[in-house]
């Protein structure tokens, strides 16, 4: 094969995928206009073929099936190092600051909204892929606890709150005033 020929037939699959055909509960009609696979359908499959390769790299390599909630959590830590998002240690002077006014030399790392995203849509591949939801190490009591402190550690960090709002009714007294009641 000539090296400035692109091949006719990508390689999308992972060598360590459980199922090579993703089920699906379409039905199986071929039409003649194809359309292409959505922004979250490449994404996820982005996200399966870098954890795939993950495994692969893995000292000693690591079959899927022997995959649990522990190497997920690994993996989310070697993400960190591409992180772009500014976590302050609980020493720094800008812990709890929004918005810094200087610099400091505080680590960057992967937001809190990017790790939870990537773990629904590695969650969603590995179903699609003819794994057993009951057995997804994504959907792990240990990832979920992960995510939570790391919400947690990174809203007291940056003093941005991720708490839910109440929810404010008005109720009428009198004439026409009216108070609110926080429910």
């Amino acid at each position: 094969m000539d090296i400035a020929t692109p091949s006719a037939k990508p390689k999308y699959s992972s060598p360590i995928m459980m199922d090579p055909a993703p089920k699906s509960t379409a039905p199986t009609a071929v039409s003649a206009v194809s359309s292409p696979p959505s922004r979250y359908e490449n994404q996820k499959r982005r996200d399966w073929n870098t954890f795939c390769q993950y495994l692969r790299n893995h000292r000693p390599p690591l079959s899927f099936p022997r995959c649990n909630g522990t190497h997920v959590l690994e993996f989310l830590c070697y993400l960190d190092q591409f992180g772009k998002t500014k976590v302050h240690h609980q020493a720094c002077q800008f812990f709890g600051h929004p918005k810094p006014p200087a610099l400091c030399p505080c680590p960057l790392r992967q937001a809190w909204g990017s790790l939870d995203a990537l773990i629904g849509r590695l969650r969603a591949a590995y179903e699609a892929h003819g794994g057993k939801p009951e057995e997804n190490p994504f959907g792990a009591r240990a990832v979920r606890i992960y995510l939570r402190e790391v919400r947690d550690f990174q809203a007291k960090s940056r003093g941005v709150s991720y708490t839910k709002k109440r929810k404010r009714t008005k109720l009428a007294e009198g004439n026409d005033s009216t108070t609110t009641r926080i429910i």
